[in-house]
């Protein structure tokens, strides 16, 4: 089942995304939060935020997504933040209750891969100079 799945300018919460994803049948519950890093090893510079930009069809492909990797006993909970972020806060969030561990741990794993090789959103990095550069665009 899939809680959700979204694309979003509000703040994340990894708790609510938990919280979406709990229930009866879950023994387990497995998270990602991917935040901003005041770095990135391809860049020169100190990182200070980052602006993300997404497609018109980003809900649509994060939604496609999250359906490819349900199945029986999942819930999926998982949201792409874009907008201005400073470094420290979350820019995708995903959970996802199984059964048992393997289960969910191999599913988030799978589900953020996916998620980043394929969703439409580009991102813009600030950097402390007032250079930035963008990353994703090709």
């Amino acid at each position: 089942m899939i809680a959700i799945a979204a694309v979003s300018d509000a703040p994340l919460s990894l708790s609510a995304h938990v919280d979406a994803v709990a229930g009866p049948r879950a023994g387990a519950i497995a998270t990602f939060l991917g935040t901003v890093r005041d770095h990135d090893p391809s860049v020169e510079g100190v990182v200070v935020g980052l602006d993300y930009s997404a497609h018109p069809s980003a809900a649509q492909v994060i939604a496609e997504i999250a359906a490819r990797h349900d199945a029986p006993d999942l819930v999926i909970a998982v949201t792409h933040r874009i907008g201005s972020l400073a470094v420290g806060e979350a820019a995708i969030v995903a959970a996802v209750s199984a059964p048992h561990r393997r289960e969910a741990l191999d599913t988030v794993s799978a589900l953020v891969e996916a998620v980043k090789a394929e969703l439409p959103v580009w991102k813009r990095e600030l950097l402390a100079d007032g250079t930035h550069t963008w990353v994703g665009l090709s």
